[in-house]
């Protein structure tokens, strides 16, 4: 993988893990929520008029366009699975922003998720 496709990959990576980041920060802003038929709409403008949201979405939008550069460039079969990155962006993030738990479990888990993604890359 050359250097522009591995910067496209990654950055459509990083967006999409941002997009999550953004999102969990909305709904944190909006709080716990059950919908029902009464609250549906109350809930989603809510939900809609958060700007971590509105940045959260215009994140995924960018992440696709980066994303639909890099397979112009990259095997699916290499840049898909590069997609895990995000799971280990998003999990220390949310430990960092969020106070979320990182178990020995979690950590394992992340781990393995880059050996995987190490090997795929020198494949």
């Amino acid at each position: 993988m050359n250097p522009i496709s591995f910067f496209c990959i990654i950055t459509g990576v990083m967006l999409n893990a941002g997009a999550q980041l953004l999102l969990k920060a909305g709904v944190n802003n909006v709080g716990h929520f059950e919908f029902t038929p009464s609250n549906i709409v109350p809930i989603g403008l809510k939900i809609a008029t958060q700007w971590p949201i509105i940045g959260g979405l215009a994140c995924y939008v960018f992440s696709v366009g980066v994303w639909i550069v890099g397979l112009s460039r990259v095997d699916v079969s290499v840049a898909y699975p590069m997609l895990s990155l995000g799971y280990v962006v998003n999990a220390f993030a949310a430990w960092y922003l969020f106070g979320e738990i990182l178990s020995m479990q979690r950590l394992v888990g992340i781990g393995i998720i880059l050996i995987g993604v190490v090997v795929l890359t020198r494949s």
